[in-house]
């Protein structure tokens, strides 16, 4: 893996090949038996699918050393490089495996307390990550407060050595069945904005914790409404300086936009694979502007894969998440939308309330532009911070 200009070169040496070998040979071999019938299973929208199973082929992955391969060594992961990485997600997305449960800790939570958590904090609940012995859920969204996170209003208060913790988070992805979330909330009385937050860590399972499914267009339930009413965590386990929460919070988004994406993008291929193939079934392939409409999305993809592959290593410049995030949400409702025009008519009609997989597709993507940054935001964010133009108005 070399850089020259700010990007990245992910050719593979002679290492680089006999670890996509090596990878692709254990999937191979463990995709088998009991594990056969997850393939293809979970994922956004889905995640209601197997899941106790899926688990269970999480935690055969951690004891074969598969989870937090970019961690480092130290800290309990393989210490892999980024080129690896993307190894691992391509050949993992490949062979069609069901997406993962332990994602949220690993991708998000892990990275966060390794850049800036405690020793104690780290002893505590890495290893529970790296085993998929603990899941998490993250509480930031609030019905008053989702793309604009700073205005978060669930508040905690030190009680001795607790914090207690009021308020209401939503659209909590798993919260149902985490066991623990990574929260943000205001504890600093007054306070307004960015200041004044802090990042705490807080069990699920207490009776002050009430949990209650958002039912989706799809008819899943993998969203959720969280309240908290006097819920309790530990004093120490406060990520960062309380009051100083804001920063912790926008790391952890960081994160979330890493090598992973790589994989989401060989779905997103196979995906299109499959509507191109409803598309020389039916006829449909022969209407000039489907057929444009299939070109085009064939073009976006393989250039959000060579944006990604130039970012991936991060070259500095303010906003290349925000752009990611627009190339890889647009593209997906787009094609959510591509494969109703390809079906035509019957897509329209859900024999008995059962929806097919493409019409589940078109349903669940309209959220992308709006979970884990709406568009509006991303756009704020390049708008302001990249191109210097004036902030928006604020109320």
């Amino acid at each position: 893996m070399a850089r020259e200009e700010g990007r990245v070169d992910y050719s593979e040496d002679d290492d680089g090949e006999r670890f996509r070998i090596q990878i692709r040979q254990w999937l191979g071999d463990n995709l088998t038996g009991r594990f056969a019938a997850l393939k293809g299973l979970g994922g956004p929208g889905r995640e209601h699918e197997a899941f106790e199973e899926r688990l269970e082929w999480d935690r055969h992955l951690a004891a074969a050393g598969w989870t937090c391969l970019g961690w480092p060594v130290e800290f309990g992961g393989r210490g892999a490089p980024l080129s690896h990485q993307v190894v691992f997600h391509e050949e993992y997305a490949r062979a069609d495996a069901p997406a993962r449960v332990g994602h949220i800790g690993e991708e998000l939570l892990g990275p966060t307390l390794i850049a800036f958590g405690t020793p104690e904090q780290r002893t505590r609940f890495l290893p529970g990550i790296i085993s998929v012995g603990e899941l998490w859920c993250q509480g930031y969204s609030e019905p008053g407060a989702g793309s604009d996170l700073a205005a978060v209003s669930t508040s905690a208060a030190l009680d001795g050595d607790e914090w207690v913790i009021t308020g209401q988070k939503i659209w909590t992805s798993l919260a149902h069945l985490a066991d623990w979330a990574f929260v943000i909330a205001r504890t600093e009385r007054g306070s307004t904005r960015h200041a004044g937050l802090s990042y705490l860590l807080v069990p699920m399972k207490q009776d002050a914790i009430t949990v209650r499914p958002i039912t989706q267009l799809t008819g899943t339930s993998e969203f959720n409404e969280v309240y908290f009413d006097g819920a309790r965590t530990a004093a120490d386990l406060v990520v960062g300086e309380p009051g100083r929460g804001w920063s912790i919070a926008m790391g952890t988004l960081g994160f979330e936009r890493g090598v992973s994406t790589l994989g989401q993008q060989v779905g997103f291929a196979r995906e299109l694979d499959g509507v191109i193939a409803v598309a020389r079934s039916n006829g449909s392939i022969e209407d000039p502007l489907v057929r444009e409409k299939l070109t085009r999305a064939w073009m976006g993809l393989r250039v959000m894969r060579a944006y990604a592959l130039t970012t991936l290593g991060g070259t500095g410049t303010q906003g290349e998440d925000s752009i990611s995030k627009l190339l890889w949400a647009n593209w997906h409702r787009g094609l959510g939308e591509l494969a109703m025009d390809v079906v035509g008519a019957p897509s329209m009609v859900a024999p008995d309330g059962e929806l097919d997989e493409w019409q589940r597709l078109f349903l669940f993507t309209r959220a992308d532009t709006i979970y884990g940054g709406s568009n509006e935001i991303q756009r704020n964010i390049i708008s302001e911070r990249v191109l210097g133009l004036p902030r928006e108005a604020r109320p």
